[in-house]
């Protein structure tokens, strides 16, 4: 009994990390998992008492669940009957499908995140490159909108700027939730955009499941409540001008709204103008059709470029290259009350 056993020295190194691996799986990552959730929960509720609407339980809700439900939609499984019938596919394979646009639109809201890093973030770069402006803004008005009510900011879309400046703005009244391009799906950005309460689109897909999909999450998201910007042009604006709108995002927040048995939907208009925008000249290169395409490279090193100059120039007393960004904020519109006055029903 008081032998001696040899074991390889790779059996010792197994058993070694497995004893670790046991360790953090039992005692350390769950404590440090109640660590985290508890600090979380302190910052909504900190949060919550300052805001003059609450973070609503559908952005707090996990994102699997919010996945599922999507997935699961009556309306989404309909259309996966036709799609599957149409293309004589199985439905489990358009069922997967549908999956995978799920995952990628819900956003993964954090309110720590959202507050403390998004918030500060956003003031210190607004501030470094404009000096900023809000213009018009009857707080009489708006602070009588239904607390209970889903607020929508419609906005014009002038510079990618544009979602920094208003989630600076409004970080003292909401958290906002607005609609952001293909272009930001790169790593680590997509991740922090989608932890901002933020969801991807494709702006330009044709596919009729995605798009039903989409309609789904805007219409699950209006419902609960959830604050929202949108970009009535659907897209930037590469001269200045108003672009013709897109009615797409308003089609699906209003398609089955019924102002007796719905929460009221409130429509804020916002303009928002620069004296000079970050992206004038790429903008206006695209402008001219001939002009040679850029390689990502390209892009990429002129963009550091760029920042880096910025940042050094931003040393300087009261520099401010970009000038004034201006935002106004336009009288409140009511589904409810426009329904009641034009005796109109978008449910019917």
């Amino acid at each position: 009994m008081s032998g001696e056993m040899t074991l390889p020295v790779w059996v010792v190194v197994l058993l070694v990390l497995l004893s670790v691996a046991l360790i953090l799986d039992r005692i350390l990552i769950p404590t440090v998992r109640w660590y985290l959730r508890r600090r979380v929960n302190r910052v909504i509720d900190e949060i919550n008492t300052r805001l003059d609407i609450e973070i609503r339980p559908f952005q707090l809700t996990r994102r699997q669940a919010l996945i599922d439900q999507l997935v699961f939609d009556e309306k989404v499984n309909e259309a996966v009957l036709e799609y599957a019938n149409e293309h004589h596919m199985p439905r489990e394979v358009v069922q997967a499908k549908v999956r995978q646009y799920a995952r990628e639109i819900v956003p993964a809201f954090n309110a720590y995140i959202y507050f403390r890093f998004g918030y500060w973030t956003a003031r210190r770069i607004a501030r470094l490159v404009y000096r900023v402006r809000v213009g018009f803004f009857d707080e009489d008005r708006l602070s009588r909108i239904d607390n209970r009510a889903t607020v929508v900011f419609v906005m014009n879309h002038r510079s990618n700027m544009d979602y920094i400046l208003l989630a600076f703005l409004a970080a003292e009244k909401t958290a906002l939730s607005y609609a952001v391009g293909e272009w930001a799906r790169i790593w680590p950005l997509q991740s922090l955009i989608k932890a901002m309460g933020a969801f991807f689109v494709r702006r330009n897909s044709r596919d009729p499941l995605y798009r039903r999909v989409l309609e789904r999450y805007v219409h699950m998201a209006t419902q609960a409540g959830v604050r929202q910007a949108v970009f009535l042009e659907g897209g930037l604006s590469k001269d200045g001008s108003l672009r013709e709108p897109r009615l797409g995002f308003l089609d699906y927040m209003l398609r089955a709204y019924h102002p007796d048995r719905d929460r009221d939907i409130v429509f804020v208009p916002v303009g928002i103008n620069y004296d000079r925008v970050l992206e004038d000249r790429s903008l206006v290169r695209k402008l001219d059709p001939a002009a040679e395409k850029r390689s990502a490279w390209f892009v990429i090193r002129t963009a550091t470029r760029f920042a880096w100059k910025n940042m050094l120039l931003s040393r300087r007393t009261r520099w401010r290259h970009f000038g004034y960004a201006s935002v106004n904020f336009g009288l409140p519109l009511s589904a409810r009350q426009y329904c009641a006055e034009q005796g109109v029903d978008f449910s019917k």
